[in-house]
């Protein structure tokens, strides 16, 4: 019996170094075919552009194309679900952001993943400041007269967003429960057909991230209010800081990230955080990121471990302000 006991476990342990072998293996020889990127959002908005700059740098480095795979639905939340259930083998990840993987959390009582739990953080590509606009003919001119004019006309003005959780619906939670004001909110299937919908005058404003909102603003075809963040912005130095423009109150900061499905291997973990890291300090990727406003992540920043931080303490900021709003 005891000899019994031996051999099997010796052969589990044979059995456990075999596996542990072939993932080495995998991972050194990794990728060996095309790597799917999926944005839970429509093309065209911001989550969108910062993956396509930031994954076609990585595709070199890997020497494997990246296809990028819009998936729309829930506020980002039907692709991230489908994103933590793929395999974890590296070949399909998900472009996250503020809202699928932190405001989701107090949002969607019965969500279908856990943003800490289900996933493997790889690398924050972006930050993308939050911007106040609205159709370029609606009538209040600076902030301290918009604010006045959705507090008189909150039954009646409209705010658009990317669905329930999207961080052009969060943020304009925020803002709204700082004025203490409940407008009705028009959904789209990502902030794309959003902000077409602002710019076509179809809807009065939205809270939006920079990224999607600067071809426009300097297009006049819709108006900038302010920008909620401490500093103005070197691609919008003409629009004021929310503080400037009278209401310090409101500050806010998207962000986008890229994950995989939990349990993906450590080395194929290393390896797509370098490939980003190699993109964020690439010249050409650093202009278009910048040009579009983003800010670039510090390099303390790029880590899995920053990342999994920054996932957690967004989902504890932003339970208390939208709880109330689930």
């Amino acid at each position: 019996m005891t000899f019994i006991r031996a051999l099997t476990g010796a052969c589990a342990a044979a059995i456990a170094s075999l596996g542990a072998f072939i993932a080495t293996a995998e991972a050194q020889t990794y990728p060996t075919r095309n790597i799917t990127v999926i944005v839970p959002f429509a093309a065209g908005g911001p989550t969108d552009v910062i993956s396509r700059i930031v994954t076609g740098h990585m595709a070199q480095t890997l020497g494997q194309s990246i296809i990028i795979e819009n998936v729309v639905g829930a506020g980002g939340t039907t692709a991230t679900t489908r994103a933590a259930r793929a395999a974890n083998d590296g070949y399909t990840l998900i472009t996250g952001h503020m809202g699928t993987h932190a405001a989701s959390v107090p949002l969607y009582p019965k969500l279908a993943y856990h943003p800490e739990k289900d996933f493997e953080p790889i690398a924050l590509l972006a930050g993308t400041p939050i911007l106040i606009l609205a159709r370029k003919d609606f009538p209040p001119k600076d902030l301290k007269e918009f604010v006045t004019y959705v507090k008189a006309n909150a039954e009646k003005v409209n705010a658009a967003h990317a669905g329930v959780g999207s961080v052009s619906h969060v943020s304009c939670e925020l803002l709204h429960s700082i004025l203490d004001i409940k407008p009705v909110g028009v959904p789209f299937n990502g902030t794309g057909p959003a902000m077409n919908a602002l710019v076509g005058g179809q809807v009065d404003y939205m809270c939006d991230q920079i990224v999607n909102a600067v071809p426009q603003i300097n297009a006049g075809t819709i108006k900038a209010y302010a920008i909620a963040t401490a500093e103005r912005n070197p691609s919008l130095p003409n629009v004021p800081t929310t503080a400037e423009a009278g209401l310090p109150a409101f500050q806010a900061q998207a962000w986008n990230a890229v994950f995989a499905p939990k349990g993906t291997s450590p080395a194929i973990v290393a390896s797509l955080n370098a490939a980003a890291v190699k993109a964020l300090d690439d010249e050409n990727v650093k202009k278009r990121l910048l040009e579009l406003g983003s800010v670039i992540p510090a390099s303390k920043d790029r880590t899995p471990e920053a990342l999994a931080t920054l996932v957690k303490t967004e989902i504890a900021k932003w339970s208390p302000v939208l709880k109330p709003a689930n």
